[in-house]
C-alpha cells in the first residue's frame, strides 16, 4: 500500500550548470541538422571544462552543417550567458570530432524501409518509461515541477537584470524536499537552493534576500510557512561557476530531465540525439501516453513502460501501472494503448512531429511538463488521446 504521510525531495539544474551546456550544444547541433535536413541522424555528445569544449558523436546529414559547429556552441554559451575569466563564448576553444554514423548501427534502422516495410526498426534496445500524476496542473511530480520553476524564474531575472537578479551568474542548482499528506503535496519542509554570484563580496544572506522573492512567486501560496527550512549557498562563496569550476558533459542529468526520482528511468540520456533513437522518441511516447491516461481519468498515477529491440519495429512490451488509482483494469489500458497510437518509431515521430528542430529548448528545465508549442515543440504534452482511451477501454 502507498504511503499517505512522508517527505520527498527532487533537484534541478540550471541552464548554465555545466552538464546543461553540453545538453544544450548537443541539441543545438542537432536542431541544425534537422533543419537542414529532416531525415538527418544524429548522436552527438559534448564536453565541456575551463575555455575548452569538445564535439564529437555520429552524424547522417549535409556536411554544410558540420562547419556550422563552433558557431553553434559559440552561440549556445553566449546566450546562457557565459563571459567569465575561465570560460567565455568568445575566448573558448571550440573542438568538432562529428563523423560519418556506423553502418552497422544504421543498418538495424533502415533495414525494414529498404524491404519496404515503412515502419522501420528501431534505432537500439532499451526500456523507456513515461510517468503522469495529477498533483500538478501539467500532471507532473510536484518536487521536480517546482524545483525547475524557481531556476526557470532566476534566469529570466538574472538576463532581465530583475530587482538586482543581475548579480547571479549562470550557473545554480535548486531541490525541493515537498511533505505530503494523505497523498498529496502541501508545503516545502526544505529547500536548498545554491547559485552563482558575480559579486564575490555577497554573503549567503545577501544572495538569499535576491533569490527569495522569485522562489516565492513561483511556489503555491501557503507552501513556504515558518517551518521551511532554507539553505541559499550552504557553502558560501559560490562565484567560479560553469564548466569551469566543474566538468559538464551532455546526458549526466537525466533525473532531472525526467520526474526528479519519483518514477523509474530506463537509462537513456536525451540530449544530441535525433528522433529514430527510441532512448529519446519512445521515453517520448511513454508520457505523451501516462499523462493522457492520467487527463482522461483512468487513473490519478500511472507508470508506463516500453522495451524495444534494434532493427525491431513494433515494441516488445508494453507495462502499465496505476498504483491502485485506476479506474479500470489496467490490462485493458494496455491493450488500449497501442490502438491508440503506433509505437514504431516510425509511428511515434509522425505522431509526435518529432523531425522538426524542436530540441535545444529541452536542454533545460526538465522535457517534461511543459506546454506544448505551436511550431510542435513538447507536443508529447498534448492531451489529444483522451477521447481515444476512454472508447479504447469502453
Amino acid at each position: 500500500m502507498s504511503r499517505s504521510n512522508f517527505l520527498f525531495t527532487s533537484e534541478s539544474v540550471s541552464e548554465g550548470h555545466p552538464d546543461k551546456v553540453c545538453d544544450r550544444i548537443s541539441d543545438a547541433v542537432l536542431d541544425a541538422f534537422l533543419a537542414a535536413d529532416e531525415h538527418s541522424r544524429v548522436a552527438c555528445e559534448t564536453f565541456a571544462t575551463t575555455d575548452r569544449v569538445v564535439i564529437g558523436g555520429e552524424v547522417r546529414g549535409p556536411s554544410s552543417v558540420i562547419k556550422q559547429v563552433e558557431e553553434i556552441a559559440r552561440a549556445c554559451v553566449r546566450d546562457i550567458g557565459y563571459e567569465q575569466k575561465g570560460f567565455h563564448w568568445a575566448n573558448m576553444k571550440v573542438e568538432s570530432y562529428l563523423h560519418a554514423q556506423s553502418d552497422d548501427i544504421a543498418q538495424g534502422v533502415d533495414r525494414a524501409a529498404d524491404a519496404g516495410d515503412q515502419s522501420e526498426g528501431a534505432g537500439d534496445q532499451g526500456i523507456m518509461f513515461g510517468y503522469a500524476v495529477n498533483e500538478t496542473p501539467e500532471l507532473m511530480p510536484a518536487p521536480i515541477q517546482y524545483a525547475h520553476a524557481i531556476l526557470r524564474r532566476l534566469a529570466r531575472a538574472r538576463k532581465n537584470g530583475e530587482d538586482g537578479a543581475g548579480v547571479l551568474g549562470p550557473d545554480a542548482k535548486s531541490q525541493l524536499t515537498i511533505r505530503y499528506e494523505d497523498g498529496r503535496p502541501v508545503a516545502v519542509d526544505t529547500i536548498v537552493l545554491s547559485t552563482q554570484h558575480l559579486d564575490e563580496n555577497l554573503t549567503s544572506d545577501d544572495v538569499r534576500a535576491i533569490v527569495e522573492p522569485f522562489v516565492r512567486e513561483v511556489l503555491p501560496e501557503g507552501w513556504l510557512t515558518n517551518s521551511t527550512k532554507w539553505w541559499v549557498n550552504p557553502t558560501g562563496k559560490f562565484v567560479i561557476g560553469g564548466p569551469d569550476g566543474d566538468a559538464g558533459l551532455t546526458g549526466r542529468k537525466i533525473i532531472v530531465d525526467t520526474y526528479g526520482g519519483a518514477a523509474p528511468h530506463g537509462g537513456g540520456a536525451f540530449s544530441g540525439k535525433d528522433p529514430t533513437k527510441v532512448d529519446r522518441s519512445a521515453a517520448y511516447a511513454a508520457r505523451y501516453l501516462a499523462k493522457n491516461i492520467v487527463a482522461a481519468g483512468l487513473a490519478t498515477r500511472c507508470t508506463l513502460q516500453l522495451s524495444y529491440a534494434i532493427g525491431v519495429a513494433k515494441p516488445l512490451s508494453v507495462y502499465v501501472d496505476t498504483h491502485g488509482t485506476g479506474t479500470v483494469d489496467e490490462s485493458r489500458i494496455e491493450k488500449a494503448v497501442p490502438e491508440v497510437m503506433d509505437l514504431s518509431p516510425r509511428g511515434i515521430r509522425t505522431k509526435l512531429e518529432l523531425n522538426k528542430p524542436i530540441y535545444q529548448r529541452t536542454a533545460a528545465y526538465g522535457h517534461f511538463g511543459r506546454q506544448p508549442d505551436e511550431d510542435g515543440g513538447f507536443s508529447w504534452e498534448r492531451t489529444d488521446l483522451v477521447d481515444a482511451l476512454r472508447a479504447a477501454v469502453g
